[in-house]
């Protein structure tokens, strides 16, 4: 393959990193308050506190050289020496609030025809007239990495009439990734979410309990920082590849974005798309390579992306050795080694970047006939693999080669990057291989051909409501577009939809992979869901023979089962799943390649895109930097929020307050839904049919002085939902949790075509007294035996009492309760339960509506054939026992799995 280097042909800004505005002056040095210190920092074995966890150094990493200015910091003294004001070149605020918008909204020629309208022309004044001028002044705006395109001859193995061999030019679209590291770890915006030095984490001070979640508090780390020169600071490189589509409905154009993040950044704000933490830095060529006939055509494809990715990443090899000096986003200079860590990507790209082929496992050498076996295979070694592919491009043929299940690529990209393990780099993938791999492709396979189609749909048909989960109205056979979304709310009931329509083995092995999937999620591990994630993938080898006996399957070869045995290694080496699941790169699939094409007129539209790019990231950078500039002189608006949301009764999605909650918080709408509702209205339309002597005991027991008797002439205030706030599940996520309860009676359809909606009486945890156990967590204590101080009680009513009862602030809620929990089932691990009575009655009780704890979800126990009289709207009603549905959410689990 020749090289062609086109890259300075190509350079639409002129003004990124221009020297008109670099810093003249020698940086100077650090001011003593502001040095990092041998004493500064804790002792190796010190552990020390913060924010409510304790860390211990694992080494001596992150030293700052000297000050130094960061890019916007150094913009701002160029715009203050050439006398322009913030939103030059555009002539104000207002202006660049209009560029802003015309940039990121409209296209070229939308653009056009809006600036040659006679209101825009007449009113606006604006400084550009049209497209052209208005490009003009985006292009005048700094930008990042500038892109270069290189171009590769690739000749096939085909001959043309004359017998001379066919060549292919393709391009490869690139941009420096050191000067992309750069603008990473020196963006003044991520300062609160960057880190320079590895440490382990500790949920109590004598070091006892440690927690994972970054990458900062795994082991690649801290391992790493050991192979470094003293105080030196590792960049660890997160990359992602995934060809994807960018043609719809016809023409088969394609595009294959390689997308680069470092583990300094929280993962948190790397997984936000709106903060551009994770960048593009090439375009891999997607051509067809007619040159090659189709039995050569895969190979030669597997080697031009290593050539290419080898000419991506060459300047990493010299930073990964040497470091390089870079400003980070404290303003202070260290010397960065920009090492690869992980790699992001689905199960066929793991096995190309691998060059091995997709009947093995891209990580270790376990043999092809053997990765359904619990073993545990020597991990492939790098240095090994070389030497193997080198002895085979010399003519010989060893052994390993056929037995590791390598391919002919003689040159992987990865060879020459220093410090580096590419078969380690592999990351968890939850969307292919567990979400859309093991349970869609495989678990609910396997169950359709024991329950059948028809009993299946009907089971997804009968699944009681729930806020905000979906229900399969038509079952799932009629589902034609399956996404993670749909496999994640499946997952969701699943478990309890199965059990009596299925063996009792075959239910552990579904709650086994279940259990492994919820555990898999976790945004912050310990060593009780690391040892649950073991134990799941231990018992589901221990009764997966019961599908061979029930001739579901013949073998358990399956390539993304056995990449469940390395989930625990990778999170041990570099920390929670959700920092590299690859449905950030499908999603940026949308912003880089998807909307930059459509950006483009079809043709030779590489270079358009990379244009396009270049502009779009040129507006987010001066949109950042205003933010910065905002931030700098303490102008920045505060989050003030009204209570939105909660004027009406609505029955929306998640609305509260923006405020993380310190306490669990209630609350109810402004303005009644149902005003002024009788007794017997309560009693026909909720069903609340002991509303009346509930009350009565709730008032002698609440208000035992209270003169005035409940009676069929009382009216109340009735409410459609009571929202809930309680402050973050640090395992789950670093929001508050909200939910609702909702109590609506039947609404009739109305006239024309406006529909009906069945009633909705949500189920609830209520507290009993008990005071559960808690488990320190990150920032706060987290209660993880909750359950025990749980029951379970069906809402009919959210009401408060009229005046005439005298002053009481607390709303209150009547309630049908349920038998307290009983132990689990030993195949689904359920909890059962059932309505609870009383003399003949159900038990009924009005309680307070602080007293519910959040919503919960209950499958009915449907035997080994549903009654198809059961209905979504009827179940709660028709069914006499139920499961207590602990996979309804990851907090739900939680409560039931993490002791």
């Amino acid at each position: 393959m020749e090289n062609h280097d086109a890259g300075n042909s190509f350079s639409p800004l002129r003004r990124s990193r221009s020297n008109s505005f670099e810093a003249d002056e020698h940086n100077p040095p650090v001011p003593k308050s502001r040095r990092v210190t041998v004493e500064d920092v804790a002792d190796e074995g010190e552990v020390v506190g913060g924010g409510g966890r304790y860390f211990k150094q694992c080494s001596d990493g992150g030293w700052a050289l000297r000050e130094g200015k960061t890019e916007f910091e150094r913009y701002q003294k160029y715009k203050e020496d050439m006398g322009e004001d913030e939103w030059a070149p555009f002539s104000a605020r207002e202006e660049w609030g209009l560029a802003e918008w015309l940039v990121k909204s409209l296209g070229q020629t939308r653009t056009d025809e809006f600036l040659k309208l006679p209101i825009t022309r007449n009113r606006m004044q604006t400084s550009f007239h049209n497209n052209r001028s208005f490009l003009k002044k985006v292009d005048e705006l700094p930008h990042g990495a500038t892109w270069g395109c290189k171009k590769i001859s690739v000749q096939g193995n085909r001959t043309d009439e004359k017998g001379e061999p066919l060549h292919e030019e393709v391009e490869l679209w690139m941009r420096n990734p050191i000067e992309c590291i750069k603008d990473l770890i020196g963006n003044p915006l991520f300062k609160d979410q960057m880190v320079y030095t590895p440490a382990r984490a500790y949920t109590d001070s004598a070091g006892l309990h440690r927690v994972i979640d970054d990458m900062w508090t795994a082991d690649w780390w801290c391992d790493m920082q050991k192979n470094l020169p003293e105080g030196a600071t590792i960049a660890p490189i997160i990359l992602a590849t995934d060809k994807t589509c960018l043609s719809q409905f016809r023409g088969d154009k394609s595009a294959y974005p390689v997308y680069l993040s470092i583990g300094n950044i929280a993962k948190e704000k790397r997984r936000q798309t709106s903060a551009r933490a994770t960048v593009l830095i090439g375009y891999l060529p997607s051509g067809k390579l007619d040159c090659f006939t189709p039995d050569e055509r895969s190979l030669a494809s597997y080697r031009l992306f290593h050539h290419c990715m080898s000419l991506l990443l060459q300047p990493l090899v010299a930073a990964g050795e040497d470091g390089v000096e870079m400003v980070c986003a404290d303003s202070l200079i260290r010397r960065v080694y920009p090492i690869l860590a992980a790699y992001v990507a689905d199960f066929p790209e793991q096995c190309l970047v691998a060059c091995c082929k997709e009947n093995r496992c891209p990580k270790c050498v376990v043999t092809a006939d053997e990765r359904g076996d619990p073993l545990e295979s020597p991990m492939r070694d790098p240095a090994v693999i070389k030497g193997i592919l080198e002895k085979r491009k010399t003519g010989h043929h060893p052994a390993e080669f056929e037995e590791f299940g390598l391919c002919t690529v003689y040159a992987p990209f990865w060879a020459n990057l220093p410090h580096s393990n590419i078969f380690l780099a592999f990351t968890p993938d939850l969307l292919h291989q567990l979400h859309k791999g093991i349970f869609k492709d495989h678990l609910v396979k396997w169950c359709l051909d024991i329950v059948g189609e028809e009993e299946m749909d009907a089971r997804f048909k009968a699944m009681p409501d729930y806020p905000g989960l979906r229900h399969f109205k038509k079952g799932i056979s009629m589902v034609k577009q399956w996404t993670g979304t749909e496999h994640k709310e499946m997952q969701r009931v699943f478990v309890g939809l199965l059990a009596g329509a299925v063996p009792s083995q075959v239910l552990v092995v579904a709650r086994a992979i279940l259990d492994f999937s919820y555990y898999a999620q976790l945004r912050v591990h310990s060593t009780e869901s690391l040892n649950g994630l073991e134990s799941a993938l231990a018992i589901f080898h221990a009764n997966k023979d019961v599908l061979q006996q029930l001739d579901i399957r013949e073998h358990f070869n399956i390539p993304k089962l056995h990449q469940l045995s390395h989930y625990v290694q990778s999170i041990l080496l570099f920390g929670a799943t959700d920092g590299f699941n690859s449905e950030l790169p499908e999603r940026l699939h949308i912003d880089f390649a998807k909307e930059a094409y459509r950006a483009s007129n079809k043709r030779d539209y590489e270079e358009q895109m990379a244009l396009w790019l270049q502009r779009q990231e040129a507006v987010f950078l001066r949109g950042s930097y205003l933010n910065w500039l905002l931030e700098q002189s303490q102008l920045a608006p505060t989050n003030f929020t009204r209570d939105r949301g909660y004027d009406s009764d609505s029955d929306s999605e998640m609305e509260g307050p923006d405020a993380v909650p310190v306490n669990t918080v209630h609350f109810l709408a402004k303005t009644p839904a149902y005003p002024q509702r009788s007794v017997q209205h309560l009693v026909t339309a909720h069903g609340a049919s002991m509303f009346l002597p509930a009350l009565k005991l709730f008032l002698h027991n609440h208000m035992p002085h209270a003169i005035i008797t409940p009676g069929l002439q009382d009216r109340f205030d009735v409410f459609r939902q009571v929202v809930i706030t309680a402050p973050p599940n640090p395992l789950i996520s670093e929001s508050p949790r909200q939910w609702r309860v909702r109590a609506t009676p039947e609404v009739l359809p109305g006239r024309g075509r406006k529909p009906g909606s069945p009633a909705k009486f949500d189920m609830a945890l209520i507290s009993n007294g008990i005071q559960p156990r808690t488990l320190e967590g990150d920032h706060q204590k987290i209660h993880v035996d909750i359950l025990l101080g749980m029951r379970v009680g069906q809402v009919r009513v959210i009401f408060t009492l009229p005046r005439q009862f005298g002053t009481y602030s607390r709303a209150l809620a009547y309630i049908e309760w349920f038998t307290p929990l009983r132990e689990p089932d030993r195949s689904s691990g359920l909890h059962q339960l059932s309505r609870s009575t009383r003399r003949l009655h159900r038990n009924a009780a009005v309680i307070h509506v602080d007293e519910i704890t959040r919503p919960c979800h209950l499958i009915p126990k449907m035997g080994q054939a549903v009654d198809r009289g059961w209905t979504s709207a009827n179940v709660y009603e028709s069914a006499s026992d139920f499961y207590l549905n602990t996979f309804i959410d990851l907090d739900t689990f939680c409560m039931s799995a993490i002791d």
